[in-house]
């Protein structure tokens, strides 16, 4: 009996599983479409992917962040 139970409790949580990765799917797909849309207005989707990974940042990491990468400019010429 209890390999029944644990069967169709393993059965509900991977059919779970396989429907939020369906919705992650679609999710993704949606992001895909908005930079789509953003790029056919002349804007830059590879920028625009570095601003929400900045925007994902605490304000001291993306400030360390930011001074690192000044750093590593003016240490090769870039600046």
């Amino acid at each position: 009996m209890s390999d029944t139970i644990a069967a169709d409790q393993l059965r509900l949580f991977i059919e779970r599983i396989e429907r939020l990765e369906e919705e992650k799917k679609g999710m993704a797909d949606d992001i895909r479409d908005v930079y789509a849309e953003a790029k056919g207005q002349g804007y830059d989707s590879k920028t625009m992917r570095a601003i929400i990974r900045l925007r994902k940042m605490e304000k001291d990491a993306r400030d360390e962040a930011e001074y690192l990468l000044d750093t590593y400019k003016a240490a090769l010429g870039l600046a």
